[in-house]
Parts: structure tokens; C-alpha cells; sequence
């Protein structure tokens, strides 16, 4: 067991749990609130969807319950079904996790481009963000419009009437949430945000909203389960949000086992852990939950904190309950403000700006899918984005495999049938320490995951790993977005990474990232092997 004795590990662990239970706390009630529901939601989530997550998930170390990525389905839902109509969508779209992970669906959700899910992200963390703007500045307004323009277009009409004191409490919290760290680690910035603010709106009677002003008390106890009769009608109109449900559900959940693994060097069970996706989403739903997923963020603070076995994310479940039962009704004290002060750094968070910025600067066609994607996301719809940006994906994938079809005589001698020959003879004298590997067809977002786990026979001895790249005719966004973390992570294991024969296409797209560093890009390799000193 990693940690040495079991009986050390067994401490890390619940520590690191008891840490990720603090850090959940915060963001469980601002995620409820921001989604259109009661705060106590939000816990039951973290409680009952973390607890199963932990036990039956595929991966050691996820963390489990509410995230910013569902705030933008669960709120319509919300408006447009109620609240019961948002339990039978997660039960539904529960149901259909614990199916996709039986049906061995977990490897086919690695197809999904990555500007794909980078537009839909960014556009998420956009619509987060104006979400909060009524509360982090206090304005004195009715209901907000749910439409993006209507929105903005009402905050502008009032934000002659901002609250100075509640603006003041949000820019702290974002601050403190931001900048904490550099004080210490002990206590997470969001808690030290919301215990300062409480205590600061509590001792000073400042005129600011409070979750019980508008929520009233935070139930102290956990709910009894609830069977909701459902009509067939019912059923067919909640299809669509359980299918988006169950899709972002299981493509981040993955997601954050997949940074999991890279952090702790693991390998999680992608169709265990859509099972236990699943059923952590129908119990949530039976107990008056709202979705839960693996959460990026707390899974990496439970990495960091010594958390590597199941047991911190059991810890981190039972702390809550404990809070949940000990403390909540002082939870109805924390300012409005302060929470949407958290969830503006979510909101920054998720944003991935340095990688939608890099994005731009692709493929014209990776481009079109990543705006496509973000625009309608924050205008129209999220369920309306995937389906249109994994259409878009699709074709223009296609047109790009035409684009570089071409038929013309074969010709001997040539530099690629020479370099051919020459890899032969070198492989008979190829030092130990250099690695090669023979990469064939394009690298897109349909190959990219398989170029990846082929790394994982990289071992200590190997201190230059050549990529022979000759036959790879195209590589799109997702290609140089898996490309770059494996060449991140061999440089951070001090190992000399070089991209042999590059086709001018693929080079031309190599050239404009910011990681391909000078003399990477070599024409062959025995240009490669001479440097090292082989003849």
C-alpha cells in the first residue's frame, strides 16, 4: 500500500478526508443555491453521492457530489419542471450511467474532442459567473431573466443600486479564496471566507441577504426517501435533461479519474466507476439530491493532502453528515454575498482560459466546434451544444480526412522510404537509454487516448524518447492537447523529448504552441541519435 504501513496510510487518509469534507462544504451549498434549489441539497449530494462514489467507484481516490457543471442543467430543469422533475431526471439519468458502465460504454466517452468539451466548460463557467453578479453586488432587483441577454441587459438597469457592503463581502471572499494559501493550508480559503463573513454580518448587523433570509433554517437532519409516481408523459419530456444528465455526468467524472490517475500513477476502471456514477445519482435523487459526479478540484485536494485509498472519500462524506447534524442551522447565517464570491473563482476555475485562448490559435475547423460549442452553451442551451458540437466534430473531421487524401506514383528512395531503411539499422545499435516509438495515422481525438496509454511503457531507464511522427498525417486540437501533457510530463521526469519526419501540415501546427521548444522538431532520427553521440 502506498504510504508504507497500512496504519500510516489509514492516518493520511482520514485527514485528507476530513480536509475535502471542509473544502466540499462551501461549494455544496453555493452549487445548491446557484442551481435553483434549497442549500441542505446540496449536503444530502455531497453525503449520499460522495459516501457511494467512494465505496463502489472505479477510481481510488475520487471525490464525489454536487459540481459547477450541472448548475446550468439543474436550474432549468428546475424552472421548467420543478423540483420534483429535477429527482426523476437524475434518477433517470442515474439509471442510465449504472447501464452505460454495464454495457461497457466507459472507453466510447473518450471520443468526445476535447474543444468540444472545452467549449461547453468555458461556456458553463460564463453562465456561473452572470448567475452570481445580483447577489456579488447586492442589486436590489426582482427575479433574474434566465436568457443570457435579458440577464445582462436587467443587472445593467440596476446596478445604480449596488449594495457596497454585500460587493465588499464578495470581493473579500474571492480574495481570501484565491490568496489563502499563501497564509496556510490548514484551513481552506472558501471556509475562512464564509466563517469571517458570518461572524463580520452576525457581530455588525450589516444590511446584507443571508441564505435563511431567503431559504429559512438548514434542515439539521437527513430526509427519508421519496418514490415520486411518474406518468409516461412526464417520463418522455425528461429524457433530454436526463440524457445530458448522465452525458456530462460520466464524461467529467472520467475526466477527473483520468487527472486522478496522472497525479497519484493509477489506472481507474472507467466502467466501474460509470456503475457507481450511477447509483451514487439515484440514491442522491431518492434522498431529494440533485446530480453528483467525480469533482476535479476535491479529488486533487485529497491527492495532495495524502488521500490514496477509499477511505478519504468516506471520511469526507461522513464529515458533512457531521456538520450537516452539528452546525447547520449557523449555515443559514453565511452572507449571499460570500457565496457568490466562492463561486466567482469556480467560475475562473472552470473557465480553462489559457486553453481556449491556445484553442483559437489551432485548426480553423477545431475552432469552429470549440466557438460553436461555448456560443450556444451560453445562449441557447447546453444539451442543444453537445449534440451540435459532436455533429460539427464529426463532419469536419470527415472534410479533413478528405482534404489530405492524395493519390500520386510511388517514388523510391525517397526521404520517408530512406528514413524507413535507416530505422531499421539503428534500432541494432540503439542505445538503452533512448526510447522510440513508430506512430502511424492521424492523431485526433478518436486515436489521442490510445497515443497516451502507450506512454505508460516509458520506464526510470529512458532518458530520450523519440516520437517518430512521419506517417501521421494530420492531428487536431485534442491530438496536441494529449501530446503536450505527455511531453509536460516526461520534461517534469527530466527525460529529452524529440518529434522525428514531421509532416509540414502537422509541423506548421506543432510550430505555434508554446511547448514545443527549440530543437525538438528534428528531420530524422539519426539527426537525433548523432547528437546523443551514436554513430
Amino acid at each position: 500500500m502506498e504510504g508504507g504501513h497500512p496504519e500510516a496510510q489509514f492516518r493520511k487518509d482520514f485527514f485528507a478526508g476530513i480536509t475535502v469534507g471542509i473544502v466540499a462544504l462551501p461549494l455544496a451549498i453555493a452549487f445548491a443555491i446557484a442551481s435553483g434549489v434549497t442549500p441542505e441539497k446540496g449536503l444530502i449530494t455531497a453525503i449520499i453521492g460522495g459516501l457511494v462514489i467512494s465505496v463502489f467507484g472505479g477510481s481510488r481516490v475520487q471525490i464525489g457530489g454536487p459540481t459547477g457543471a450541472f448548475i446550468v442543467i439543474v436550474y432549468g430543469i428546475v424552472q421548467k419542471h420543478g423540483v420534483e422533475g429535477l429527482t426523476i431526471a437524475t434518477l433517470m439519468a442515474g439509471v442510465l450511467m449504472v447501464a452505460m458502465g454495464l454495457l461497457r460504454f466507459g472507453n466510447l466517452l473518450k471520443f468526445f474532442p476535447h474543444t468540444l468539451v472545452l467549449g461547453f466548460t468555458s461556456g458553463i463557467a460564463v453562465i456561473i459567473l452572470s448567475s452570481q453578479v445580483k447577489d456579488f453586488f447586492g442589486l436590489d432587483m426582482g427575479a433574474v431573466p434566465s436568457d443570457f441577454i435579458e440577464k445582462w441587459s436587467a443587472f445593467f438597469e440596476h446596478f445604480n443600486g449596488v449594495n457596497a457592503t454585500a460587493f465588499a463581502i464578495g470581493a473579500g471572499s474571492v480574495l481570501i479564496s484565491v490568496y489563502w494559501t499563501k497564509v496556510t493550508r490548514v484551513l481552506p480559503g472558501p471556509m475562512v471566507a464564509i466563517l469571517l463573513s458570518t461572524a463580520a454580518v452576525a457581530f455588525f448587523h450589516l444590511p446584507v441577504s443571508t441564505i435563511e433570509d431567503h431559504f429559512g433554517a438548514i434542515p439539521s437532519t437527513l430526509p427519508t426517501p421519496v418514490f415520486h409516481a411518474v406518468s409516461m408523459s412526464t417520463l418522455r419530456e425528461l429524457v433530454p435533461p436526463a440524457l445530458a444528465i448522465a452525458l456530462l455526468g460520466s464524461i467529467e467524472s472520467l475526466l477527473s479519474a483520468t487527472v486522478a490517475d496522472s497525479m497519484i500513477g493509477g489506472q481507474h476502471r472507467s466502467n466501474m466507476e460509470l456503475v457507481a456514477q450511477g447509483g451514487a445519482n439515484v440514491l442522491s435523487a431518492l434522498f431529494g439530491g440533485i446530480p453528483a459526479t467525480g469533482a476535479i478540484a476535491r479529488t486533487a485536494t485529497n491527492v495532495k493532502n495524502g488521500g490514496r485509498t477509499p477511505v478519504a472519500g468516506i471520511v469526507h462524506a461522513i464529515t458533512l453528515l457531521a456538520i450537516m447534524l452539528l452546525v447547520a442551522p449557523l449555515a443559514g447565517k453565511i452572507p449571499l454575498a460570500c457565496l457568490a464570491g466562492i463561486l466567482v473563482v469556480v467560475a475562473y476555475n472552470m473557465s480553462e482560459w489559457r486553453g481556449f485562448v491556445s484553442a483559437l490559435k489551432g485548426n480553423r475547423y477545431d475552432v469552429v466546434v470549440l466557438l460553436a460549442t461555448f456560443f450556444i452553451t451560453v445562449i441557447f442551451d447546453l444539451v442543444l451544444a453537445i449534440e451540435v458540437g459532436m455533429v460539427l466534430a464529426a463532419f469536419l473531421f470527415m472534410k479533413r480526412m478528405g482534404d489530405i487524401t492524395d493519390l500520386k506514383p510511388a517514388l523510391t528512395g525517397d526521404r520517408v522510404h530512406g528514413e524507413d531503411r535507416l530505422f531499421d539499422d539503428e534500432l541494432k545499435n540503439l542505445p538503452s537509454h533512448v526510447m522510440i516509438f513508430e506512430i502511424t495515422g492521424p492523431l485526433f481525438f478518436g486515436a489521442a487516448q490510445k497515443f497516451q496509454h502507450v506512454m505508460s511503457e516509458i520506464n526510470d531507464r529512458h532518458r530520450v524518447v523519440i516520437m517518430r511522427m512521419h506517417k501521421v498525417p494530420l492531428i487536431d486540437a485534442t491530438g496536441l492537447h494529449r501530446l503536450k501533457e505527455i511531453v509536460k510530463r516526461l520534461a517534469a521526469q527530466r527525460k529529452t523529448v524529440h518529434l522525428t519526419g514531421v509532416d509540414p501540415r502537422v509541423r506548421a501546427e506543432l510550430e505555434g504552441m508554446d511547448w514545443v521548444v527549440e530543437g525538438m522538431i528534428r528531420d530524422s532520427v539519426s539527426d537525433v541519435l548523432a547528437a546523443q553521440g551514436v554513430k
